[in-house]
């Protein structure tokens, strides 16, 4: 004999289908979300990373900067140094020059001449004195070109001695101060 199916069987393969339909769009819904939770954590661990190697590279920039600033600071000081040491070198160099200096003052003095005032800014040299006639000044330049460490005489005043009330001449003279070798020499 047939065995006929009454029962509703398309019915209940619908419901089945329907069923195996809602599961399988939970069970992608489930991997879905899961799916982005783990793109988001990964890409959120990326950022941290990030961060943390910003932060990193933040702090040795600093240091290098703080580095920077001492390496400045100790060349200025270094300059410093350096600029004093070099003053220091010119005043040792010239301190026998005053003495030389002196020495021709007083061997360039002709007699009859005499300085009241002597004034050195740098290398000039301003006389003032007084003579017994303006012939003998001459004479004095004429000493001071033909001196080692002097020249370039420059009369610069002269008063008579009828202008005068001490019956001298008054004069006041400038001149260079020369390294020896400079001047006219003896």
């Amino acid at each position: 004999m047939a065995k006929i199916n009454l029962l509703p069987w398309r019915e209940e393969l619908r419901r089945k289908r329907r069923r195996d339909f809602g599961v399988a769009l939970g069970l992608s819904a489930v991997l879905f979300c899961v799916a982005m939770l783990g793109v988001h954590l990964f890409i959120q661990s990326m950022i941290d990373r990030q961060v943390i190697r910003n932060d990193y590279l933040k702090r040795e920039i600093a240091a290098l900067n703080k580095v920077i600033k001492e390496i400045s600071q100790l060349e200025k000081t270094r300059q410093q140094l350096i600029a004093r040491m070099e003053i220091i070198q010119q005043l040792q160099e010239s301190r026998p020059e005053i003495v030389h200096l002196f020495d021709e003052v007083v061997d360039t003095l002709p007699q009859g001449v005499f300085l009241t005032k002597l004034d050195q800014r740098g290398k000039s040299l301003a006389f003032w004195g007084r003579a017994e006639s303006n012939a003998r000044v001459s004479a004095y330049m004429r000493n001071v070109e033909g001196s080692e460490w002097m020249g370039r005489p420059n009369l610069r005043v002269i008063e008579n001695k009828e202008q005068t009330d001490t019956g001298l001449s008054h004069f006041e003279l400038g001149a260079a101060q020369m390294a020896k070798g400079e001047g006219a020499g003896k």
